[in-house]
C-alpha cells in the first residue's frame, strides 16, 4: 500500500511515458472530437483543440516529445498521401486538366504575392528593406502551402462527391510541388538581398528541386507498381492490408534515404496504384483508410501541441495578421479568378476560395527550411508567426471546407450502403402498408391470395390489427399432409409464431443484425405499445432502397461536373 501511495505522490503529468501519453492524446483527441461533431464543427478541430491543451497549456506534450514524433508524423503523412493519391484517377485529369492547371497557378501566385507584399509592409517598420523583403517572400511562398491531410479528412468526413471535392482534391495534392517551387524562387531572392547568395547558388538549388520532385514521383510510381504486381498474386485480404503498409513504410523510408518529399512519393504511389489495378486495388484503399483513424487522430493532436502561445509580441501579433490577410485574400481572389478564366463549375468558382486555407506539414517543413538561412529575431519571428497561422488555419480551415462544400450542396453526395444504414431507422425503410391476412380467413382464400400475388409470406393479425403469426409457403406445404381437414383450417391454425420483430424507431443497422442473426429474410414491425402492425421490413426491399439511393446521389452529383465541362 506505501509504495501504490508513494508511486502515486511521485505521478507527475508532464513526464508520462510515452505509451501513457499516445493513450492520453488518442482517447482525449476523440472525445474532443466528438464533442465539437455535435457542435456542428469539423471533427479535426476538436483534436487540434485537445493538442492545444495538451501540449503548451498542460504541458503533458512537450516540444521535445514532438521532436521524438517525427518518424510517427513520417508515417502519417505517407499514408494520407497515399489515400489522397487513390482520388486522382486519370479520368479526373483528362475532364478537368486544364482547369487545374489555371485553378493551381492563380491561387497559389496570388496568394504568394499577396501575402509576401504585406508581410513585407508590416516588417519594414522592425527591419531594415533587404530583411524585409528577404523574409516577405519566405512568408509567401509557405503561404501558398495547402495541407492536403486536413482539408481531405473533411471531405471524407462528409462524404463529399461533385465539380468542388473534384477539384479540391486535385489542388491540394498538387499544391506541395508549387509550394516548393515558389519557396525556391523566394530564397533565391532572399540570399541575394541577405548577401548571402554565391555562384552558382540559384542552379544548385533549382537542380536539388528538379530532383526532389522527379524523384518523389518515380520513387511513387515504382512502389506502386511493385504493390501492383504483389496484389496480383494474392487473393487474402489480411495479407494485403499487410502487404500495403509494408510498401507505404518503405516508400517513406526510401524518400528519407534520398531526401525525396514524402507526401509527393506517397501521392504518385497511391495514385499509381489506383490507375494501374482500379479493382484490385480498392480492398488497399479501404482497408488503410480504416487502419489510419487513431493514426489521424494523434497526429492532428500533435500538431495542435505545437503552438507556442508564450512568444507572441506586436510585431508578431502584426505580422501575423498580414500573413493571414495574405492567405485569405490571396486564395480567394486567386482561386475565383483561375475558375472563371478556366470556365470551372459555377461551385468552384463560388466555394474554392473557403477550402484552401489549411496549413500543416508542408508549411512547417518549409520553415525548418528556412530557418537555416535566416538568424536571430527574424528567424523567432519567422517561427513563432508560421506556427500561429498554421494553428489558426488549421482551426478555421475545416470549418470553411465545411461551409463551402456545404454549400455547394456536395455533402453526403459520396456515402456508402454502410452510411445510409447508420443514418436510417427502420421506418424509413419499411413497408407501411403490408398485405395481411385477417387471423379468422380460410385455408381456400390464403391459397388464391399467394396464387395471385408475388409474396412469399404474410403476417397474420386480428381484428385490432395486432400481430398474431406469419403464414408463408412453407406454411401452406405443412396442410397438404391434412387434407381431409383442410376446409376446416383458418389462418390462425397455419400461422407460425414470429421469432422475432422490430419497432419503427429501432435503428436500421440493429435491425439488420437481427435479421442476420436469426436468419430471416424480414422482420415485422409493431408500435411500442400493444403490438400493433406497423408495417414489414424486408432485407432484399432495404437493399434496392439503399442502392437505388446511393446510386441516384452520386447520378446527381456527376450531373452537376458534367453540366460544368
Amino acid at each position: 500500500m506505501a509504495m501504490i501511495l508513494e508511486n502515486f505522490r511521485a505521478f507527475d503529468i508532464r513526464h508520462l511515458n510515452m505509451l501513457l501519453m499516445i493513450g492520453v492524446a488518442i482517447l482525449f483527441g476523440t472525445f474532443g472530437a466528438r464533442l465539437f461533431q455535435r457542435l456542428h464543427i469539423p471533427q479535426i478541430v476538436g483534436y487540434i483543440v485537445i493538442g492545444l491543451i495538451l501540449g503548451p497549456m498542460l504541458g503533458v506534450i512537450s516540444q521535445q516529445t514532438i521532436k521524438t514524433f517525427e518518424p510517427f508524423n513520417l508515417f502519417a503523412l505517407g499514408i494520407i498521401g497515399f489515400l489522397i493519391g487513390g482520388e486522382l484517377k486519370k479520368d479526373i485529369f483528362v475532364k478537368y486538366g486544364r482547369q487545374v492547371f489555371y485553378v493551381l497557378l492563380f491561387e497559389g501566385i496570388t496568394a504568394f504575392l499577396t501575402a509576401a507584399i504585406l508581410c513585407t509592409a508590416v516588417l519594414l517598420f522592425v527591419f531594415d528593406w533587404h530583411i524585409a523583403v528577404a523574409a516577405g517572400v519566405v512568408f509567401g511562398a509557405i503561404c501558398s502551402a495547402t495541407d492536403p491531410a486536413a482539408t481531405t479528412a473533411v471531405l471524407w468526413e462528409y462524404k463529399t462527391r461533385g465539380p468542388l471535392t473534384t477539384m479540391l482534391t486535385t489542388i491540394v495534392a498538387l499544391d506541395d510541388a508549387l509550394a516548393m517551387i515558389l519557396y525556391i524562387a523566394s530564397v533565391s531572392i532572399a540570399l541575394v538581398l541577405t548577401g548571402q547568395h554565391n555562384e552558382g547558388g540559384f542552379a544548385v538549388m533549382a537542380g536539388h528541386a528538379v530532383y526532389e520532385i522527379a524523384g518523389s514521383l518515380v520513387l511513387g510510381v515504382l512502389i506502386g507498381l511493385l504493390l501492383k504486381w504483389i496484389i496480383r498474386q494474392i487473393d487474402d485480404n489480411e495479407k494485403i492490408l499487410v502487404f500495403t503498409i509494408s510498401c507505404i513504410i518503405l516508400n517513406i523510408g526510401l524518400a528519407m534515404t534520398f531526401n525525396f518529399d514524402v507526401i509527393l512519393s506517397s501521392m504518385a504511389f497511391g495514385a499509381t496504384l489506383i490507375n494501374v489495378l482500379p479493382r484490385r486495388s480498392a480492398a488497399s484503399f479501404e482497408m488503410i483508410h480504416k487502419f489510419s483513424a487513431p493514426i489521424y487522430v494523434l497526429f492532428f493532436v500533435i500538431i495542435g501541441a505545437r503552438v507556442n502561445i508564450s512568444a507572441v509580441s506586436w510585431i508578431v501579433f502584426l505580422t501575423s495578421a498580414a500573413y493571414i490577410i495574405g492567405c485569405v485574400v490571396g486564395k480567394a481572389a486567386g482561386s475565383h479568378w483561375g475558375a472563371r478564366y478556366s470556365k470551372a463549375a459555377p461551385a468552384v468558382r463560388k466555394y474554392l476560395g473557403f477550402c484552401l486555407y489549411q496549413q500543416g506539414t508542408i508549411a512547417i517543413a518549409l520553415l525548418i527550411m528556412a530557418t537555416t538561412r535566416f538568424e536571430g529575431q527574424i528567424r523567432e519571428l519567422m517561427v513563432t508567426v508560421i506556427i500561429i497561422g498554421v494553428f489558426l488555419f488549421q482551426v478555421a480551415g475545416p470549418i470553411l471546407v465545411k461551409i463551402g462544400v456545404k454549400k455547394a450542396g456536395e455533402v453526403g453526395m459520396n456515402v456508402t450502403e454502410e452510411d445510409l444504414i447508420k443514418l436510417y431507422k427502420v421506418k424509413d425503410v419499411m413497408e407501411s402498408k403490408p398485405a395481411t391476412i385477417k387471423e379468422g380467413l380460410p385455408l381456400d382464400d390464403i391459397i388464391n391470395i399467394f396464387s395471385t400475388t408475388d409474396g412469399l409470406y404474410y403476417p397474420v393479425i386480428d381484428e385490432q390489427s395486432r400481430l398474431k403469426g406469419i403464414i408463408s409457403i412453407s406454411s401452406i406445404k405443412e396442410t397438404f399432409a391434412y387434407q381431409n381437414v383442410a376446409s376446416w383450417l383458418l389462418a390462425c391454425d397455419i400461422a407460425q409464431p414470429v421469432l422475432d420483430k422490430t419497432t419503427g424507431d429501432t435503428p436500421l443497422a440493429e435491425a439488420l443484425e437481427q435479421i442476420q442473426k436469426y436468419d430471416l429474410d424480414f422482420l415485422p414491425v409493431v408500435s411500442d405499445e400493444n403490438d400493433k402492425l406497423a408495417g414489414i421490413l424486408d432485407a432484399k426491399t432495404v437493399n434496392r432502397k439503399i442502392s437505388a439511393e446511393i446510386i441516384r446521389k452520386r447520378e446527381q452529383a456527376d450531373q452537376v461536373a458534367a453540366v460544368s465541362i
